[in-house]
């Protein structure tokens, strides 16, 4: 039953399923990616030509510049940076006659603004991780094992929640998908019922009268909130 494209995603709902700690699987999976295109822009596929007109095309977002920046490859960087930047001056000497005429050119604003709306990473990530959300549906409806690890879930961040209902909405016939539909809702509700409590005594612990009380699951209570709320993406691995 599994195949090449379905063995990331039950690695991924089996670590979360069996260490809770490990939050999200669909974060997990995401960061995944994530990391294996930084790894791959900076090695690899740098000097290929295509990748290269993609990149001198679309460049790269503030968050993967800065992650790209971390990983101290400052040579594969800068070669990268080069071509994009000289690209960028040819593109933006197209407006050299507004100089004359006092009114900004429209194509050297495009390109601006195209590039600030686009990266080439997040493409790449984004195109993939979609992908991997139509591969749970595709388990969750062929894989009879799958939905065992999805049960174990112990929790779904509410942007993937989101994504998952989607995408099983475009897939799944109406008796499956209110089947579906019901299983990643009861993990979004368990845990945001526990997750209340938790910030909900977090905020107690700081009135006088419970001071002497334990904090129980509360000190990090904030924290999941936020991976909650808004996914917990852009961070790398944990080292081993």
């Amino acid at each position: 039953m599994e195949q090449i494209y379905t063995i990331p995603v039950n690695e991924a709902f089996e670590t979360s399923a069996a260490d809770h700690a490990c939050g999200c699987p669909m974060c997990a999976l995401y960061r995944k990616l994530e990391e294996n295109e930084l790894e791959l822009i900076l090695g690899a596929s740098m000097m290929e030509p295509d990748v290269r007109i993609k990149t001198n095309e679309q460049g790269f977002c503030r968050t993967h510049y800065d992650m790209m920046f971390v990983r101290k490859n400052r040579l594969g960087m800068a070669l990268t940076l080069e071509s994009h930047l000289n690209e960028l001056k040819d593109d933006l000497s197209k407006g050299l006659l507004s100089t004359l005429t006092g009114h900004p050119e429209a194509k050297p604003l495009k390109r601006i603004a195209a590039l600030e709306d686009s990266c080439y990473v997040c493409s790449r990530v984004e195109f993939h991780f979609a992908h991997m959300a139509e591969t749970v549906v595709y388990l969750f409806e062929n894989d009879e094992a799958f939905l065992g690890k999805l049960r174990a879930q112990p929790l779904l961040c509410l942007p993937h929640y989101r994504l998952l209902l989607e995408k099983g909405a475009a897939r799944l016939q109406k008796k499956k998908l209110a089947a579906f539909s019901e299983l990643l809702s009861g993990i979004v509700k368990g845990y945001l019922d526990t997750l209340s409590e938790d910030v909900s005594w977090f905020c107690k612990k700081f009135d006088y009268r419970y001071e002497s009380e334990p904090w129980k699951n509360s000190k990090d209570s904030v924290e999941r909130a936020i991976r909650f709320l808004r996914a917990d993406l852009h961070r790398a691995p944990d080292k081993k």
